[in-house]
């Protein structure tokens, strides 16, 4: 009985030395596949109801993102050695912004070109009213719409997106990480 115990230890002790250890760019890819995933979910969810116009409410998407990558963090200091720097919580937090926007992006376009061909005029009429609570006239609201509608076809929108998701990714990567992370001492010189 003992030696089938020590067997099945040494096995268990082998199969664990194997194991890979976490990487920023397999924690990454899961966790913004994951992130993408949960930003489609927000963004059919405040379309559906309609809080798709409110700045309030597309800000909460920010939420998510920051505990994701926090799990994000927790995972690759948990799988690997316990210590993850802050350049490697930097680059996890910005890969998983880079998956997500992709994943969440090519849905966005998706979703706008094809599924729901009234969302640019619901954006459009939601800034007309924003322009005119801010005392904006008639001139400068139909010269403001003639500017942005160069920036409003899906496939802009869908380059635009993510570059500022990327773009936020990484700044809130600069901020979570400076909390998030644990450095080895052993490396530090």
């Amino acid at each position: 009985m003992q030696g089938c115990l020590k067997i099945i230890n040494l096995k268990l002790k082998n199969m664990e030395e194997l194991a890979e250890p976490a990487s920023v760019k397999k924690v990454s890819m899961k966790w913004g596949l994951i992130t993408g995933i949960v930003s489609i979910l927000f963004f059919i969810l405040i379309t559906i109801t309609e809080t798709d116009t409110s700045p309030g409410v597309t800000w909460l998407g920010l939420i998510p993102f920051i505990i994701l990558v926090v799990l994000a963090h927790k995972e690759f200091k948990t799988s690997g050695d316990g210590y993850m720097s802050y350049s490697q919580g930097l680059g996890i937090g910005t890969l998983i912004s880079l998956v997500s926007g992709v994943v969440s992006g090519i849905f966005r376009y998706i979703w706008v070109k094809f599924l729901d061909d009234g969302y640019n005029d619901r954006i459009q009429e939601a800034q007309i009213r924003a322009m005119e609570e801010q005392g904006l006239g008639e001139d400068q609201i139909e010269q403001a719409l003639e500017i942005s509608s160069g920036f409003t076809s899906p496939e802009i929108v869908l380059v635009i997106g993510l570059f500022v998701g990327v773009v936020f990714g990484f700044i809130l990567s600069l901020i979570i990480s400076a909390f998030t992370k644990n450095s080895d001492p052993s490396a530090e010189v």
